[in-house]
């Protein structure tokens, strides 16, 4: 048997086209990737899910009870600051943490509040969330 020249080669095009497929092939899986990860970027509302943290360690029986307000700011992410206040019906009013600044991120909540032995009125729980 002799060698023969034509072994072990491909024709240009058909590398071409491969290349070709293999790239869309990446671009297309890379695209979908950003599209169902794009949510995860640093633009969320980080306030959400403190609000619900704070309300969380603030609340016995669905009771918010202002007077651990301030170790309630705990739940305030690593990095960031944190603001909350409580305010009731009657006019009560209660905060704990920092001074927001005007681009703080924020929740607000309603929520049921102690306001004294045995007395509980609707109010609003607003958590602010900054860097």
């Amino acid at each position: 048997m002799s060698p023969s020249s034509d072994s072990g080669t491909t024709e240009p095009v058909a590398v071409l086209v491969a290349v070709f497929a293999v790239t869309l092939g990446v671009s297309l899986y890379a695209g979908v990737l950003d599209d169902a990860f794009g949510t995860l970027d640093d633009d969320r509302n980080i306030a959400t899910p403190t609000a619900d943290a704070v309300e969380q360690r603030l609340s016995s029986a669905g009771v918010v009870r202002p007077k651990g307000l301030d170790n309630a700011l705990n739940a305030v992410p690593a990095n960031y600051h944190g603001n909350a206040t409580i305010t009731a019906m009657t006019g009560e009013r209660w905060s704990g943490g920092r001074e927001p600044p005007t681009s703080a991120d924020t929740e607000t909540k309603t929520v049921s509040v102690q306001v004294g032995p045995g007395t509980v009125r609707r109010g609003t729980l607003t958590v602010r969330v900054w860097r």
